[in-house]
């Protein structure tokens, strides 16, 4: 099982990213991964720049965004955005996308709400026009909601940069099994008894497709705290580290071959020191 870690955007007094980065590569984690609200209450920083300053700052460790909302930027940009980036880090990145959690955060920034088909319709074409960019020689691609026309982007990548939805509706699951190399479900919005029949659901979607249902790579979002003193809580895995371990081996039963881990509450530090010590080898 592979093991990522969430890395905040937050940008209060104090704190480092970049410096939390360096430590989850430190510890052995296998990638960082931070997810895509640029409209907060709070001092955030925003995605893409923030992952690039810890791309530059490490070496090994991969990286992942989790989830970008693909209405927020141009789509055949980010796909030049991604090649750059991978290029640059030495091959590491993972491109996560989404449809766009918060309406209240297109509204925010003037941008008109998709409605829920539209998101995962634009998902879709996303997809195709980055794909279509990243191997073709001149891309034309004319969607409902995203257009190109004799489109070139060189270099093309030098690898199939990987890239993995954030997705939990039957539509949506279903444009995840016929494109994506990866999804990435939430803990907190899609329990283990839900999230297998998700996970079917995208692997069905594969096999209509002609696609080896094993090309997709499973990785599960949780949030998580080591602490023998925990209550239960429905959107939070806690518990002592073999509690934990059960747990997660679990989701391993389940299919998924990567988890991507949240630590939650007070200590954060000392969280992710007890994460990698105490329960990350138990799962290699």
């Amino acid at each position: 099982m592979e093991i990522g870690l969430n890395i905040s955007t937050s940008a209060a007094p104090g704190t480092d990213p970049v410096a939390d980065a360096r430590k989850a590569e430190e510890l052995g984690f296998d990638f960082v991964s931070a997810s895509d609200h640029p409209c907060t209450t709070h001092p955030s920083y925003e995605t893409w720049t923030m992952l690039s300053w810890i791309a530059a700052a490490t070496s090994r460790i991969r990286i992942a965004t989790r989830v970008l909302g693909v209405p927020y930027r141009n789509v055949a940009m980010v796909a030049k955005m991604s090649e750059t980036f991978d290029r640059l880090s030495g091959g590491r990145l993972i491109l996560g996308l989404g449809g766009g959690y918060s309406d209240e955060e297109f509204r925010a920034f003037g941008m008109r709400v998709p409605s829920a088909r539209e998101k995962v319709d634009g998902l879709a074409e996303a997809i195709q026009i980055t794909r279509g960019l990243w191997s073709e020689p001149s891309f034309t691609f004319k969607g409902l909601h995203h257009h190109t026309e004799e489109a070139h982007i060189e270099p093309k990548p030098a690898r199939r940069i990987p890239i993995w939805l954030g997705t939990f509706g039957p539509r949506a699951l279903a444009v995840t099994g016929r494109l994506a190399d990866g999804w990435i479900p939430s803990y907190s919005f899609a329990g283990p008894d839900e999230v297998k029949v998700m996970r079917e659901r995208v692997l069905t979607a594969a096999r209509e497709a002609g696609r080896a249902p094993e090309e997709i790579t499973c990785a599960y979002n949780v949030a998580i705290r080591v602490d023998e003193r925990a209550r239960p809580d429905a959107g939070t895995l806690a518990g002592s580290p073999a509690l934990l371990i059960d747990a997660l081996k679990g989701f391993g039963d389940l299919g998924f071959s990567s988890v991507n881990l949240m630590p939650v509450g007070d200590g954060l530090d000392e969280q992710v020191e007890r994460l990698a010590r105490e329960v990350v080898p138990a799962l290699r």
